[in-house]
């Protein structure tokens, strides 16, 4: 406690402003419980970016962690680009100090002369990537800590490219970072380097999402929309984009419309949890609706809710839109005779093994990277030859097209009121897409099992659970044996059977994936943004014919509920 006493004690110096001398001097004069949590580590400056709970502390999101990051993105530009005009776009989202955060960031960016397009008002992550490449700059930011609690923020970087930054660049800006004392942060702001964008790049955008987004379908005016913003950003752009695209039929959740970083109707904004879309699905049943879409507060990662066979709403998991989004997209394609081997789909390691069965079946290819969407970005700038379809990962997010280098719940929920639209004109509908997908391929039915484990005590037990798996490694899975294990953290691939072990190329990630003789898949990873430890379980059978939905769903729930059980999650 001395050593975190000593450290707090740090934040009394001049270097620190009034404001934040006062919330330490409290801390420790109420010897605040929190006080540990706040100063036990640096706020690391990750892969991405970063993300925590805000207030005073080396371990929070303030103005000084936030100052010394954009410093070290500022010098590290000034290396990568050397006598260049620097530009930066800047982006924020509806969650409390965001604003000022931004207007922070562009400061320190001013301070060392560096030009900044500062959105005027908040807008969704996606088109903060779109603006990095229409405006022409050299890298990106956006203030937000995604579908995360209320006292959370954070700080995404996009390069070049327009995708979340990944090596070299990384690792050459954290360098930078952690050289860094807070007294080296230059918060003397050149006003004359900040402008302010808005309409003219919602315009762009929207036209590159009708763009890519739109589809030779029928019956956009007979599909019954339920949206909701869930507070968020998408309330900017959504509804507009469907309107564009020819959608009238488009009822949005009123009460869910104001941006709001407290979330007041929301356990927690995320589309992942199906608490969240409870409103807007009991909206869609009052009026009939066909589809219901809910987005997260940055507007990158949607849910969707479809009718069952049953004229019941269900609610999908991000592996069952992503397939079917990806069959439609290489569908498209094909249709239009575009496909000639040449083409692309991008998923990840934690992703439902459907999506690659699904493009085989056209022929065409699919790469797999890490989790996050930075990797399928870097799939489309490493592989200029080829052409990108589409991408998705399991955590309910989707990318249409490479206009955007991220995850993008605008351009994909026009996408989802395609395949919607499109259904219903031919006597169809997503949910019956998605069976004859399962027909076509094989039946997959994934969970996911996330454990919440705070602090540094949690962060500890994280650690040790992902050393216990490999220490003793499961030889069986709900009495299937196991044939491979994949470790990325030591970057091997080991056939059980035989022994043989080949090399992961990829980069090196805590994950390790279990398969089985039977195609179950299991994984472990602890998430990269919040205090939880993540598994991943997909289980297969074949599907028949559509009136063996049920019987077979039930067999993959019990094979899912026993492996849980065996597992102990």
């Amino acid at each position: 406690m001395e050593e975190i006493l000593q450290k707090a004690k740090l934040w009394l110096s001049p270097t620190f402003d009034q404001e934040t001398q006062n919330e330490i001097k409290e801390l420790i004069a109420s010897n605040a419980d929190d006080l540990p949590d706040r100063f036990y580590k640096d706020a690391e400056f990750g892969t991405g970016g970063m993300r925590g709970i805000m207030g005073a502390g080396t371990n929070r999101i303030n103005k000084y962690t936030l100052g010394k990051a954009t410093q070290g993105l500022s010098n590290y530009l000034h290396k990568s680009y050397p006598n260049t005009e620097l530009k930066v776009a800047i982006a924020y989202d509806c969650r409390h100090n965001s604003k000022e955060f931004a207007t922070l960031v562009a400061e320190i960016l001013s301070a060392n002369k560096i030009k900044s397009y500062v959105f005027e008002d908040l807008r969704p992550t996606p088109e903060l990537s779109f603006s990095v490449n229409h405006l022409n700059c050299h890298a990106g930011i956006v203030l937000t800590a995604s579908h995360n609690p209320p006292e959370y923020n954070g700080y995404k970087v996009y390069w070049t490219d327009g995708g979340q930054i990944v090596p070299p660049q990384d690792k050459g800006i954290i360098t930078e970072v952690n050289s860094l004392d807070y007294s080296d942060i230059k918060f003397d702001k050149n006003e004359s380097l900040i402008s302010y964008i808005g309409k003219e790049v919602d315009e762009a955008f929207w036209n590159a999402s009708v763009k890519n987004g739109t589809f030779d379908v029928s019956g956009r005016e007979d599909l019954k929309i339920v949206f909701t913003s869930l507070h968020g950003t998408s309330i900017k752009l959504i509804p507009e984009v469907l309107k564009r695209a020819g959608y009238t039929n488009v009822h949005v959740v009123e009460e869910q419309a104001e941006p709001n970083g407290d979330f007041p109707t929301v356990k927690s904004p995320n589309p992942e949890e199906p608490e969240a879309l409870a409103m807007a699905m009991e909206y869609a049943d009052k009026i009939n609706a066909d589809i219901v879409i809910g987005t997260d507060p940055d507007s990158d990662r949607l849910g969707i809710a479809i009718r069952d066979l049953n004229g019941k709403m269900k609610l999908l998991n991000g592996n069952q839109t992503m397939s079917v989004m990806t069959d439609f997209l290489i569908k498209q394609w094909k249709n239009q005779g575009k496909l000639n081997g040449n083409q692309f789909v991008g998923s990840t390691i934690v992703s439902t093994n459907l999506v690659n069965d699904i493009a085989a079946s056209y022929g065409v290819e699919t790469k797999v990277g890490l989790t996050g969407f930075k990797w399928i970005a870097k799939m489309i700038k490493d592989h200029p030859e080829q052409e990108f379809i589409g991408g998705g990962e399991e955590s309910f997010g989707f990318m249409v097209g490479d206009f955007v280098r991220d995850k993008d719940a605008v351009t994909s929920t026009l996408l989802a009121c395609e395949i919607a639209a499109d259904a219903k004109s031919n006597n169809s509908s997503f949910y019956k897409e998605l069976l004859n997908i399962y027909i076509n391929n094989r039946f997959y039915k994934e969970h996911l099992v996330a454990l919440v484990k705070k602090g540094m005590d949690g962060a500890e037990e994280i650690k040790q659970m992902l050393v216990d798996l490999r220490n003793t490694p499961l030889a069986t899975i709900d009495g299937e044996k196991v044939t491979f294990v994949n470790d990325y953290k030591s970057s091997i691939r080991k056939n059980i059977i035989t022994g043989e072990e080949t090399t992961i190329d990829i980069p090196k990630s805590n994950v390790l994936i279990y398969e089985t003789e039977k195609g179950t898949k299991v994984a472990c990873r602890p998430s990269g943004t919040e205090p939880k430890i993540k598994f991943y379980i997909s289980v297969q059978d074949d599907l028949t014919n559509i009136d063996s939905t049920d019987k077979v769903e039930q067999l993959l729930d019990e094979r899912i509920s026993r492996i849980k059980k065996q597992l102990g999650v």
